[in-house]
């Protein structure tokens, strides 16, 4: 395991769009993701639909990426999947403190 020169950067948009923020964040230097389907609750009034509450349908596309370039993936997945755009994207990102699995499991300094 290596100490932490790593964020995760979670971008929750609408189902069909983690695809489209796997690009934006690959073209800003993310090497790749994970997309876990979800779906969205709140405690406000919930659409309905001939009395059957509708959650909206929501992916989270989890990214491990180094420091450097955190705040440019950030910014671009604001600009171009925000809340404002179709997918209707959240963005945060918190500290990993040990990453295993990112380098070369032969290394003896891991």
């Amino acid at each position: 395991m290596t100490t932490n020169n790593h964020e995760v950067i979670f971008a929750v948009v609408n189902a069909g769009y983690a695809e489209d923020a796997m690009d934006v964040a690959r073209q800003h230097g993310a090497p790749g993701g994970t997309i876990i389907s979800g779906r969205g609750i709140s405690s406000e009034k919930e659409s309905a639909f001939f009395g059957i509450a509708i959650h909206a349908e929501k992916e989270i596309l989890m990214l491990v990426v180094e420091k450097d370039i955190r705040d440019n993936v950030l910014h671009a997945l604001y600009k171009q999947m925000g809340m404002q755009q179709k997918a209707q994207g959240i963005f945060f990102c918190l500290p990993v403190t040990e990453v295993a699995g990112l380098s070369d499991p032969n290394d003896q300094n891991v």
